[in-house]
């Protein structure tokens, strides 16, 4: 294999595999990616993880401790089907380790769903499988300076426009909502999406595409369109919730989806603005007859929309015995 000494990652077919993988005997251990890069294979994430995949190959090829012991390759889906068949495989990304001797144990599978892909956490997995040391050089990336530069430019500005009247900045329902947009971003989980990077949806693999029993890989996002017709459509409306469930809420406790974080914030929002004007209703002097009106109206977000945020918990956190209108 000196040839491939000149590449970071080697792409490899169902044939190359077979020879320089599977076949004995070898005097070094492989690293596989088994991933789906192709466009109508619609997995964001499988972009992302060879992203970091293609840092750690890098890093390693152009260190000073480079050798043939460990070399990185790459089984695209479409160009290797019947190694995933081999394997048993059913899910993208995954990487593991070949071994020079004998067959790969479990610990040889990286453990994607809990630890995620980043390249320093693929690199400890490596060291441990494999006793190489891969210190991790990542190009130099500008955009985040230069997004903080730009709004704190447009901060100054806006402020010295305003100079004569920055009877604004103590405006407590302006810093009110402000520190609400905080907190319903972290709550619902945003944060977790920016380190992870989890699909936006998942739905049912069709026709050619790898099956996603692990649900680790996004498939074709449906609308929200779609989503209010298939509701009108089903009579029963619990029934529609579980089929919205399926695609845009992660069935484990460990992981979630993008969207799922999206629908977890207008959850807490609409909770939110039910006990504002239930607050309002209590505390305000106006007509009799428009506070009722306005009691019923927050009352009901809150009642109903915490049925739904307690029905999502249910179908994450299987064995929770309680729920309320919606099951």
């Amino acid at each position: 294999m000196e040839w491939s000494s000149r590449r970071s990652v080697i792409r490899m077919n169902g044939d190359k595999f077979r020879r320089f993988v599977k076949a004995p005997p070898r005097n070094y251990s492989v690293i596989v990616m088994f991933t789906a890069l192709q466009p109508q294979r619609q997995c964001s994430v499988c972009r992302q993880a060879n992203e970091e995949y293609q840092v750690l190959a890098n890093s390693w090829r152009y260190s000073s401790a480079f050798s043939n012991k460990l070399f990185f390759t790459i089984v695209d889906y479409d160009e290797g089907a019947d190694v995933f068949q081999q394997l048993n495989m059913n899910s993208a990304p995954t990487f593991m380790h070949f071994p020079p001797k004998g067959k790969p144990k479990r610990a040889d599978t990286f453990d994607l769903q809990r630890i995620g892909f980043a390249a320093e956490q693929l690199a400890k997995w490596i060291a441990d499988r494999t006793d190489v040391h891969i210190r991790v050089f990542r190009p130099p990336n500008y955009s985040g300076t230069i997004a903080l530069a730009l709004l704190v430019s447009l901060v100054g500005g806006l402020l010295y426009l305003r100079r004569n009247n920055l009877e604004f900045i103590y405006n407590k329902t302006g810093w009110a909502m402000a520190a609400l947009c905080v907190v319903f971003a972290m709550t619902s989980g945003q944060m977790w999406n920016h380190i992870r990077g989890p699909p936006y949806a998942h739905k049912n693999p069709q026709n050619g595409q790898v099956e996603d029993s692990k649900l680790i890989h996004t498939m074709a996002f449906r609308s929200t369109l779609d989503v209010v017709l298939r509701t009108l459509q089903v009579g029963n409306f619990c029934q529609s919730i579980n089929d919205f469930s399926k695609s845009y809420i992660h069935g484990s406790s460990q992981a979630q989806f993008v969207a799922e974080s999206h629908i977890i914030l207008l959850l807490n929002a609409a909770i939110t603005m039910g006990m504002v004007l239930l607050n309002e209703a209590a505390t305000s002097k106006g007509d009799v007859g428009k506070r009722r009106i306005i009691c019923l109206v927050g009352l009901g977000l809150v009642v109903f929309f915490f049925s739904f945020l307690l029905s999502i918990f249910r179908s994450k956190y299987h064995g929770y015995p309680y729920s309320f209108l919606i099951k």
